[in-house]
């Protein structure tokens, strides 16, 4: 779509920008949303691509992620063989509901900056236990936990001016157990709802993220995995506004399938054990 309200694009910002953000600014990294859809407020756009972000960054301490890295360039990434979480990253990029256009073009940042409640970066990077730094216009930085960042649908933290430029996923979350269940109404449709379920490895402990069915993302946490009746009783406790209602799926319906898919994760999880130096599965 045209953007006829834009009278300036600047190309070649500072290396730190947004001293200068005005209203009607808009940033441009793929630019998949702002030309889907009339932008009648928008006067001018500033590309962060020329400013050249790493988008990967492997190293001891985890993975950092630019936040203009293309959803391309993080599907084809592969990680550590260590890391038994890594499947999850090619697994959340399959979750987007997009054409190979959109695949080229989305960044990794723009995907958690629009706060959708089926954005599969936002269920990764929570389920990883990731940080986003923040650049805000005034020249500081702050970090927040992906948990805390999105509040709503099509909220979330951001000032105006402020601007995500990293995110962090620890190598302690990389090395965790992990099991996944999605489900959209075809085949390549929108999420109804995608849950992570990770557990360290040696230990019994479970952290379930519920997303794409409530409009920000739940996370359950227990030291010890519970029984099932525990764990239902916890999803139950979740409030009735947090629930997501959209053509794909009435909160019931979504309450309905995390329930089910939490059960099923749970059940992975307890009976997955690392030999060799890698996961193994045991089927009953």
């Amino acid at each position: 779509m045209d953007l006829n309200t834009v009278t300036e694009v600047i190309r070649r910002p500072s290396a730190r920008p947004g001293t200068h953000w005005r209203e009607g600014d808009a940033w441009l990294a793929g630019g998949t949303w702002l030309y889907s859809t009339e932008q009648p407020g928008l006067r001018r756009l500033i590309d962060l691509t020329a400013l050249g972000w790493d988008p990967l960054v492997p190293s001891a301490a985890g993975l950092g992620i630019g936040a203009t890295c293309a959803i391309r360039d993080l599907y084809a990434f592969s990680p550590p063989q260590d890391w038994n979480a890594g499947a999850l990253v090619a697994q959340s990029c399959e979750a987007f509901l997009s054409s190979f256009k959109v695949w080229n073009s989305a960044t990794v940042g723009g995907n958690i900056c629009m706060s959708l409640p089926a954005g599969p970066m936002i269920t990764l990077t929570v389920a990883l236990e990731a940080e986003y730094e923040l650049w805000a216009p005034d020249g500081s930085s702050r970090t927040v936990g992906a948990l805390d960042f999105v509040t709503g649908d099509n909220r979330n933290i951001l000032a105006p001016g402020e601007i995500l430029r990293r995110i962090d996923i620890p190598a302690r979350a990389l090395r965790k157990l992990t099991a996944h269940r999605r489900f959209a109404l075809t085949r390549l449709g929108r999420s109804t709802v995608f849950l992570i379920g990770t557990r360290t490895p040696g230990t019994s402990d479970l952290l379930l993220t519920v997303t794409a069915g409530t409009t920000r993302p739940v996370r359950l946490a227990f030291d010890a995995m519970p029984d099932a009746g525990t764990l239902q009783e916890s999803i139950d406790a979740i409030p009735a506004h947090v629930w997501f209602a959209d053509p794909n799926g009435t909160p019931d319906h979504r309450r309905h399938l995390t329930k089910y898919f939490a059960e099923e994760i749970r059940r992975e999880l307890t009976d997955r054990e690392l030999t060799d130096g890698g996961p193994a599965w045991h089927t009953s």
